[in-house]
């Protein structure tokens, strides 16, 4: 019941709390955390024994209260046993014994079952919970397919969490250009990208992808046709090869090399022992943020998508792969059209129109 599903939040809670710890060891170990941080893990460990014991205090009733009916039913039996023998009925003093022996193991059985059921149920429960869980922005399946050929934002208004992120926001975004967004940490930046990619949906005007709602579009569609590059890359325990074919899985070697050398990652890769098929740590932390950063680009490019929407791409890296990667979006201007978020005046330097963002709106 409450207990048992209690104690199955607890036991994910600590595990997460464990996990975050383990990432964060740097940063704890470098502010002085770590005591503070052991004293909660002993807390929330603390708590969990006090909770698994209510449920062993039940389980060891139940055992209890069984091994004494066991006990019963075994003194029961000697007596029915003697007396079956004192009659000349031997066989049925057989007969009656091993039924009785045969049973108190099913029956030992049953009586743990209730107590484990309620972990197992709480588990069930918590797994089910997560498949019931509605989606903010529902899969569009029954919508249209599009060919790109640009995309707008029409006085677009949009809420997060009760706070006006956006306010009457329109930017139009031609093909086979490259438009910069610029502005402060906070204005919308990364919303509006947001937004283009259809992870939330607007609350007044339109996102438009060739002339189409985004909401009428096939979400397969959009997501062929657009490629979102964010300022951390997230990277899968696994070689650099299949980190990438995650963006094209039917791609050739020539064209993942291809794409790492648009993305000034290529000789790096090559510089590595076992080259692509290098592992990568869990969430890339044998990488530095750089390296990260264009693979991820070198994934986009892999993706071939026609619109790309790069939000802080070069954040992380020095001016000379900076150059090489704005030099890579230059010599694809024919084929590609560019959403360019950036802080640096270098990199806006390539942009075709810039589009600078205050407090959720266009200035």
């Amino acid at each position: 019941g409450d207990t048992g599903r209690r104690c199955r939040e607890l036991a994910g809670d600590l595990s997460g709390f464990v996990l975050d710890s383990l990432r964060g060891l740097r940063e704890a170990r470098q502010f002085g955390a770590g005591g503070r941080r052991l004293e909660e893990l002993d807390s929330r460990s603390r708590e969990l024994v006090r909770v698994q014991g209510l449920l062993n205090d039940r389980s060891s009733d139940g055992i209890a209260i069984t091994s004494g009916l066991i006990l019963l039913f075994g003194l029961g039996q000697l007596v029915l046993g003697a007396l079956l023998f004192q009659a000349g009925s031997a066989g049925a003093v057989v007969l009656a014994t091993v039924s009785i022996l045969s049973s108190f193991g099913p029956t030992t059985a049953l009586a743990a079952l209730g107590v484990t059921l309620q972990g197992t149920i709480a588990s069930g429960a918590r797994v089910l919970a997560v498949l019931d869980e509605e989606p903010v922005v529902p899969e569009q399946e029954g919508g249209c397919d599009v060919e790109f050929s640009g995309a707008a934002a029409e006085h677009v208004s949009f809420s997060y969490g009760g706070e006006q992120i956006l306010s009457d926001v329109s930017a139009e975004v031609p093909a086979n250009g490259i438009v910069g967004i610029t502005g402060r940490s906070g204005s919308g930046k990364s919303t509006l990208c947001r937004l283009l990619m259809r992870f939330w949906d607007v609350d007044e005007g339109r996102v438009a992808l060739s002339g189409k709602d985004v909401r009428d579009i096939n979400t397969s569609s959009l997501r062929e046709a657009e490629a979102l590059v964010e300022q951390d890359t997230n990277l899968f325990h696994d070689s650099i090869l299949d980190n990438l074919l995650l963006a094209r899985p039917d791609a050739t070697r020539e064209q993942v090399e291809e794409a790492c050398k648009a993305a000034s990652v290529h000789d790096f890769i090559m510089s590595l022992p076992q080259g692509y098929d290098t592992m990568v740590g869990e969430l890339g932390d044998t990488l530095s943020g750089g390296e990260r950063q264009r693979l991820g680009l070198a994934r986009a490019f892999l993706h071939g998508a026609p619109f790309l929407l790069l939000d802080e791409p070069t954040s992380n890296l020095d001016s000379l792969n900076e150059g090489a990667i704005l030099r890579s979006l230059g010599e694809q201007r024919a084929s590609r059209t560019v959403l360019l978020i950036s802080h640096r005046a270098s990199t806006m330097g390539i942009a075709d129109e810039v589009i600078e963002m205050r407090s959720g709106r266009v200035s």
